[in-house]
């Protein structure tokens, strides 16, 4: 997130990481832009946050040229702050995955890949897998499915890296050990992108309510997960790893 408080500080940790792929989260919904709100006054609020209500910002994002203006020129602000910190971009995607937004999906295409973007999450779950390992799940993407596949083919025609399923949906902010170890024993041929909000505590500004920050790093960081990571012969990485 580029924008946000302690971008600064992310961005020295990646420094000392050079093995850590780090990708723009770019943010469109809960926070604020690069831009100044003057520059962008359809995407915010009185005070400056972008608006809330995803619903009417996407009507207005596919119907109204001055929007969409605005749109590219923050999306363009975002890439570019990426780019000033130096680090290699091996991924993007957006906030609350609102890149499903054809509008967002088509800017984002066109100015990242002029930012060297190679590699996009398209969030489509296989449920099937979920259920093996929990018996019972049964959440599926709903309406998403449709814009998802549509992403996909997009994204594949202009020759945009996407995994062929990811997992983080369903337990999303509970990606727990118990979870991580029945997905490594159960993972699909493909690529596969497994997310997680990992933190040591949750008590932070912007924390969302509900998730388990201190267990999905538990979960990341337990002798057991990387033994098993080890032993299902599954090759771990990056995108920019997999091209």
């Amino acid at each position: 997130m580029a924008g946000e408080a302690w971008a600064a500080d992310a961005v020295a940790r990646a420094r000392r990481l050079p093995g850590l792929r780090v990708g723009l989260h770019l943010v469109l919904v809960e926070g604020r832009p690069i831009l100044p709100p003057e520059r962008v006054p359809d995407l915010v609020d009185g005070q400056g946050f972008f608006r809330q209500n995803m619903v009417r910002a996407g009507v207005d994002f596919f119907f109204r040229p001055a929007v969409r203006r605005q749109l590219a020129a923050e999306i363009e602000a975002q890439f570019a702050a990426f780019a000033a910190t130096g680090l290699a971009l091996d991924h993007v995607n957006a906030h609350k995955h609102f890149h499903l937004h054809p509008t967002i999906a088509r800017l984002m295409l066109e100015i990242g890949q002029r930012h060297g973007a190679r590699a996009m999450r398209v969030p489509l779950e296989p449920v099937s897998i979920l259920s093996r390992i929990e018996g019972g799940t049964r959440r599926s993407a709903g309406t998403v499915g449709p814009w998802a596949r549509r992403l996909r083919r997009r994204l594949g025609k202009a020759g945009i890296t996407t995994p062929d399923q990811v997992f983080g949906l369903a337990w999303s902010g509970a990606m727990t050990r118990e979870r991580l170890l029945g997905l490594l024993a159960h993972l699909p041929e493909g690529l596969s992108e497994i997310y997680t909000h990992p933190a040591t505590g949750g008590a932070f500004a912007g924390a969302a309510a509900g998730y388990r920050y201190a267990a999905e790093f538990a979960a990341l960081t337990a002798p057991e997960v990387i033994e098993a990571a080890a032993r299902c012969g599954a090759r771990l990485g990056g995108f920019a790893d997999f091209r």
